[in-house]
């Protein structure tokens, strides 16, 4: 019986993949996968991260982006990355502009510093750039290794708590108040009680394993929206918006200011984190970790990386990164770089339904953000919490990220905690070179800035 099952599988991979063009470009048969698992797998992949192409554009028009180039730059950049990763890693893995990142472009670097969208477009070119230099050297591993486990985890659990606070502000669930600073919005507005519909809805579809929970919640809500006279109906199709608006709009020059620094590092650091998490949970998955536990064409997969969000930062967007999505494609059946180009190609015919895109309320969206939040805070558990030395640094991190609603601060504050406890009990060891040089340009910062 196991002969006749091999010689099976054996016929079902030969003509014409086993000599066809896509056998040889994906190597389809030595991962265990057919073009139509493939295809099934980008398209798993596609709905589970296509909640991108409404949120970003929405993020980006609050900087002051036009919403339309923003979308056609979200489904471009997106697509590029894709297609990188697909043929260059043959990794099945999807990319879009970052969950977090985008936030922290709009509302910190553009909303609270002041700059103009066009430098922040700048820092995000050049952190992209630092991000290659250092994935096509040593000096990645170094530096991966050298910042401490729980101040990895604690950037994408204050990412996570920063995009939450973000996703409940533009909804209305909290507002300003002058006596205690935030409280909690009127839930009778119907801005606020769909948001919250929205997210509860997402929750509970995840949960149930229901295919494209996050994409569903939204276009339910926004209908909702629509019945209520709330959501004005504009079209489904259409010719996709110019380009222009935001097509080599970066302004490089404006980012060599040292009040830009911290920005950067910002952008550089978690996404690199975002990317190396994301790249090995999706490897294990996947089965690409080798029997000598390398895995397979990982230096590909983050060159890949890096590229997009070199290319991204040209047509308009925050960091392009590896979506954590990817993993429902991979349990799907998606093996193979396949995937990848399947995702791409659905973000390129995703261009041109931007009416759709267009009618999209903040408050569906910010439904989307407060859930994502609450998945990206999940890091938080990986932290030492009996080692104060850690876990308060891990603390002071993602805590002071949405209170000083700055991912840049928050990650200057928690190194230079996590510097002084070590040193202040004579930890001096686990204090590597590059966190000593981190924590003295932050301190710099603090006080000249």
């Amino acid at each position: 019986m196991e002969s006749r099952k091999s010689e099976a599988s054996t016929l079902e991979l030969s003509p014409p993949l086993r000599n066809g063009w896509l056998e040889r470009i994906f190597k389809l048969s030595l991962h265990g996968t057919t073009v139509k698992t493939e295809l099934i797998a980008g398209l798993t992949t596609f709905i589970t991260m296509a909640y991108i192409i409404f949120v970003n554009p929405n993020i980006m028009a609050d900087a002051g982006i036009d919403h339309g180039a923003a979308f056609v730059a979200t489904c471009i950049a997106a697509a590029l990355g894709c297609l990188l990763m697909g043929l260059y890693a043959n990794w099945p893995v999807g990319l879009a502009p970052g969950m977090g990142l985008n936030a922290f472009f709009t509302y910190t670097v553009v909303g609270t510093m002041g700059y103009n969208w066009e430098t922040a477009l700048g820092a995000v070119f050049v952190s992209g750039v630092l991000f290659m230099f250092l994935t096509f050297s040593r000096i990645r591993e170094w530096l991966l290794n050298s910042i401490p486990v729980s101040l990895r985890f604690a950037m994408g659990a204050g990412v996570g708590l920063f995009l939450g606070l973000i996703g409940l502000k533009t909804s209305g669930i909290v507002v300003d108040s002058p006596a205690t600073l935030i409280k909690l919005g009127s839930l009778r507005e119907p801005g606020p009680l769909l948001a919250a519909i929205c997210f509860l809805m997402i929750a509970v579809l995840s949960y149930h394993k229901v295919f494209g929970a996050i994409l569903i919640s939204i276009i339910t809500v926004t209908l909702a929206g629509w019945g209520l006279g709330l959501v004005h109906y504009e079209g489904i199709m259409s010719a996709p918006p110019s380009l222009a608006p935001t097509w080599m709009a970066m302004n490089i020059a404006g980012v060599f200011n040292v009040s830009m620094i911290s920005v950067v590092l910002a952008f550089l650091f978690v996404h690199m984190f975002d990317t190396a998490g994301t790249l090995m949970g999706v490897a294990q998955r996947a089965n690409l970790v080798n029997a000598d536990g390398r895995i397979e064409n990982l230096s590909r997969a983050m060159k890949a990386d890096s590229a997009s969000s070199v290319f991204g930062a040209v047509v308009g967007v925050p960091p392009v990164t590896s979506y954590v999505e990817s993993a429902a494609g991979v349990a799907a059946g998606g093996r193979t770089g396949l995937t990848a180009v399947t995702v791409g190609v659905l973000f390129i015919a995703a261009m041109f339904f931007a009416p759709l895109a267009g009618m999209i309320p903040a408050y569906a969206t910010a439904g989307a953000l407060i859930y994502v939040a609450m998945l990206m805070m999940g890091g938080m558990a990986h932290i030492e919490w009996e080692e104060a030395t850690d876990s308060i640094p891990a603390i002071v991190t993602a805590i002071m990220m949405p209170l000083t609603f700055s991912v840049a601060d928050g990650i200057a504050l928690g190194f230079i905690t996590y510097v002084v406890l070590k040193a202040g009990t004579g930890k001096y060891k686990e204090i590597s070179v590059s966190l000593w040089v981190l924590c003295a340009i932050f301190i710099a910062k603090f006080i000249f800035l």
